[in-house]
């Protein structure tokens, strides 16, 4: 099963002499943290590491026989954003890739700031057409481009051009000018689907029972009006009718479950954050709508992370295995390295989640398929987006230099496109065929247990620079570990994402004579 170690972040000084502390868990974990720290503590070149750097480790991800250290960096002791890497090893703790987020050395950054940081809230504050709150602002090394510069980094909440809003703004300390801006906000729509009569597992206290799983911690359904666990008398829950709350969260319940299940099963992850655990889900929000909730958003019903669940435009609650799979998938994204992903992928992502649980649910009922919320016609329309050929419902198929500037769920075509690609192949194998944008034949398609494997082994290499090239890379390298001594499933990562468009990148790994290198 996948592990985090139950450590708290350790600081790796600067020093190569520096003794490392290793976090306690499994033995490949901490062979893991001790490679790790002794790799980073020689600082190699790769790391563009300067003087003034230190590094913090983070608890050890294990998936399967791979072992995945993540680390930030900080900077005279600031924060350093986009200093982020992450340090794979195998069972044996052999160091075998370093993910890296910088790709040149910071150099020298002056640490006093000319403006406050009043003056860095109100240029925050413009960003936005209205805003309820400021909720933090500090001062940081802002290192996501190749100028490295002082920032005040503010997050704010309000309402900007596309709704609900909770912006984080990177302002340069000394100009005043916006570095980057990054949206916390992540939902999708989707469509909700009853599937029938299946089994939840649920906890009894005395004679009460309650839609809360015994087995992942705070994973749950409330009802949204109360924030309360749905309760009863008896184990038997609602009445198969879409417009009542009950009965939505059995359909939710159910899909968050088999995801837990799916995550376990096929990717060795305990719980949807890594260390066992979830968070609640709430049926009832008036929206046609659904969202996963970070902590602390000012536009969710209440401060914790959650999940929110709407209905359509019936009144039926969309709690489907793909929808509430792909909110889920925010939250796995989330507790990945690197957190939520960035160049308009987090859309995709998530949408891979929520295909990997309808097809591990396999429920008659909602027969598995590469349409995203296809059970319930929410605005009319029927799906939301189609994965076999993203074109279908007004999205690109191809990648091109737009994509990074289009409305999210817009983005993710490309994406959604790859994995169906790479689960099913050009002629669908089954599913239906999918046009490609090269005019090549993407064959030996991987099946959609490892494409999501392959997906999420790439998301522990994630850092803050993640993005559609980056994820070109991390795959092949995800495929390349996965698959030792076998040239097949990284030949079609690679055919699945000259398919899409997305370009070969330096860091690409090759593979020849049956073995992938560097």
């Amino acid at each position: 099963m996948a592990t985090i170690t139950a450590a708290s972040a350790v600081m790796v000084p600067g020093s190569a002499s520096a003794q490392p502390t290793v976090p306690i868990g499994s033995a490949d974990a901490v062979a893991a943290a001790a490679t790790a720290s002794a790799l980073v503590a020689s600082r190699p070149a790769y790391l563009y590491a300067g003087d003034h750097e230190a590094f913090v480790a983070h608890p050890v991800i294990s998936a399967g026989n791979l072992q995945y250290v993540p680390y930030d960096r900080t900077y005279k002791g600031l924060p350093m954003v986009g200093g982020d890497f992450v340090v794979l090893t195998d069972a044996a703790g052999n160091a075998k890739y370093t993910s890296v987020s910088r790709t040149q050395a910071v150099g020298e950054v002056s640490t006093t700031p000319t403006i406050t940081a009043e003056g860095a809230e109100a240029v925050a504050r413009k960003q936005l057409r209205s805003v309820i709150r400021v909720t933090g602002t500090r001062l940081v090394v802002y290192a996501l481009d190749d100028a490295a510069a002082l920032a005040y980094e503010t997050t704010v909440a309000g309402t900007g051009s596309d709704g609900p809003s909770l912006l984080t703004v990177d302002v340069d300390a000394r100009s005043g000018s916006v570095l980057q801006t990054r949206e916390g906000v992540v939902h999708g729509t989707g469509n909700g689907a009853i599937d029938g009569s299946v089994t939840i597992n649920t906890t009894q206290s005395g004679g009460t029972y309650r839609m809360l799983d015994p087995s992942v911690t705070r994973l749950s359904c409330d009802d949204f009006a109360t924030n309360t666990t749905f309760s009863g008398p008896d184990d038997s829950w609602g009445n198969g009718v879409g417009t009542d709350k009950e009965t939505g969260c059995v359909d939710a319940l159910y899909a968050a479950e088999k995801e837990a299940q799916m995550l376990s099963s096929w990717l060795g992850r305990s719980g949807f954050d890594g260390s066992g655990g979830g968070w609640p889900i709430r049926v009832g929000w008036n929206q046609v709508n659904a969202q996963y909730c970070t902590p602390n958003s000012p536009f969710c019903s209440s401060s914790d992370e959650h999940v929110e669940i709407g209905h359509n435009q019936a009144g039926e609650w969309i709690g489907s295995a793909d929808v509430l799979g792909h909110e889920m998938g925010h939250g796995i994204d989330e507790h990945t390295p690197g957190g939520i992903s960035r160049g308009n992928t987090q859309e995709f992502v998530a949408d891979t989640y929520g295909a990997a649980t309808e097809w591990y649910a396999n429920n008659p009922n909602d027969p598995p398929d590469y349409l995203v919320g296809e059970e319930v016609n929410l605005v009319g329309t029927g799906p939301i987006r189609n994965m076999y050929d993203p074109s279908a419902l007004g999205n690109d198929n191809c990648y091109s230099r737009r994509t990074r500037r289009e409305e999210v769920h817009d983005a993710a075509g490309p994406g959604n496109h790859w994995f169906y690609l790479l689960a099913q192949g050009s002629a669908g194998n089954g599913q239906p065929a999918s046009p490609t944008c090269n005019g090549s034949t993407v064959g030996n398609p991987l099946g959609i247990q490892n494409a999501i494997k392959v997906m999420y082994n790439a998301m522990l290499m994630k850092t803050s620079t993640s993005s559609y090239l980056k994820y070109r890379t991390w795959t092949l390298i995800a495929a390349k570990n996965l698959f030792p001594g076998s040239c097949t499933e990284f030949n079609t990562v690679k055919a699945a994402w000259d398919a899409v468009s997305v370009p070969a990148q330096a860091a690409d790994p090759t593979c020849t004579g049956g073995r992938a290198t560097p």
